[in-house]
């Protein structure tokens, strides 16, 4: 999609809350050549380049993989960036996601902590692994059941690489149409019914710099995942 698409959900003088879409690398480099929501905002709010972690980020807090869509926020200047980036290595954002999975879950509720680290054999991957790992914990709720699958909510407290992709494969649910951790029999059947992987970032909890007020942005549902329901 053009990237003058983009929506942007809220914004005052310090922060942009946008609704990503699919297929839209976050960050700047040199193996990416498309734009990137980086190039994005810095050209929309003429964030110069320098030598400022701020400024080589471009104002990108945190990230969404370009496979998943939905609501992240971005800071407009130095002291809003280092305000959320502390936020965030605090812990003290929350995130929840929505994903379609193989299968029926066992319970309607859970949580999963199984470290992930770099897959032994493919570095391109990641896996749950016991060996000098990083912890990684996933709280997960069933919101709607299918025949052969179930709409989850998920909450990550951790926030590895694909942690949500690799918890998923681990409980022998993977998310549809993953390319890289779904079933691999299946995933021409997944990509029929749906063009894309199933995995959406739903709302995002922060405390706004601007107000100190606590706040919660929601980013809906895109149309061809809506229509899966």
């Amino acid at each position: 999609m053009p990237m003058n698409d983009i929506k942007v959900i809220f914004e005052d003088e310090n922060i942009c809350v946008i609704d990503k879409p699919y297929g839209v690398v976050v960050n700047n480099a040199q193996s990416v050549k498309s734009e990137t929501v980086q190039t994005w905002f810095t050209t929309k709010y003429n964030i110069p380049s320098g030598e400022s972690e701020f400024l080589q980020k471009g104002g990108v807090v945190h990230r969404l993989d370009k496979d998943t869509s939905g609501v992240m926020v971005l800071a407009k200047n130095e002291d809003a960036y280092e305000k959320l980036k502390l936020q965030f290595l605090e812990r003290k954002t929350k995130k929840t996601y929505w994903a379609m999975v193989h299968g029926k879950m066992s319970e309607p509720s859970g949580i999963i902590s199984a470290p992930i680290d770099r897959h032994p054999k493919d570095t391109h991957k990641f896996a749950v692994s016991e060996n000098f790992s990083r912890t990684a914990i996933t709280e997960w709720k069933v919101l709607k059941e299918f025949p052969e699958h179930s709409l989850l909510e998920l909450s990550p407290h951790t926030g590895r690489t694909h942690q949500l992709r690799v918890h998923m494969q681990h409980l022998h649910h993977p998310i549809i149409s993953d390319p890289i951790y779904g079933f691999r029999k299946s995933l021409k059947d997944d990509l029929k019914i749906c063009p894309r992987l199933f995995l959406h970032a739903k709302t995002l909890t922060l405390i706004n710099p601007t107000t100190n007020q606590e706040v919660t942005f929601e980013s809906e549902l895109p149309e061809e995942l809506k229509k899966l329901l």
